[in-house]
């Protein structure tokens, strides 16, 4: 279920992002800011604060609760945010699909954690929110990224050009795709 929480080894799991997360997610962001420079958009400092990321989780839960988003967090075992996944622009209809978004932070990335949780969040996709398909883009030159989602089973389906503005410029991006399943529509049709 999306409420779930879900255990990925070395004390780390998946859980469902609160409003209580501000703070932690503001101190994980600033720690990782340099490193996640390359593949993020430029950001006020605003956005790196507890105020920031408070009025950002607003904006998130909201979301989440009209059935748009499904926001989720990476914790530790003394539950400090050490990373978020979010399944955005979630639509049902003919499409049932969402896009997939998500960060680890810098002390803790190339430690087979995205991969694990990517994984997990493609099957709440599937088996929770019945979705048929998840996609992903990455910068080019985001190799590691690209590495998670092959991984995962996701298949690169094209590339955009000047697609998103990061880093401070449009970024030509990579598209991947993972079909979650073929099988009939279950649940909500609209």
């Amino acid at each position: 279920m999306t409420d779930d929480v879900h255990p990925l080894g070395a004390g780390i799991r998946l859980r469902p992002v609160t409003r209580a997360d501000a703070a932690s997610l503001a101190a994980a962001l600033t720690r990782s800011r340099t490193y996640m420079k390359p593949w993020e958009p430029v950001r006020p400092d605003s956005f790196y604060t507890e105020e920031g990321q408070r009025a950002r989780l607003a904006g998130l839960l909201a979301d989440r609760d009209a059935g748009r988003s499904m926001p989720w967090v990476l914790s530790d075992a003394e539950d400090r945010v050490v990373g978020g996944f979010t399944l955005n622009a979630i639509v049902l209809g003919a499409c049932h699909s969402a896009v997939l978004g998500y960060w680890v932070d810098v002390e803790l990335a190339g430690r087979g954690l995205a991969t694990a949780a990517v994984r997990t969040v493609c099957e709440v996709a599937r088996n929770d929110l019945r979705l048929h398909r998840v996609e992903a883009c990455t910068v080019l030159h985001n190799v590691a990224s690209q590495r998670v989602l092959a991984k995962c089973g996701f298949e690169e389906f094209g590339v955009a050009p000047r697609y998103m503005h990061i880093d401070g410029e449009w970024r030509d991006h990579r598209l991947f795709q993972r079909i979650l399943h073929d099988g009939p529509m279950t649940g909500a049709e609209d």
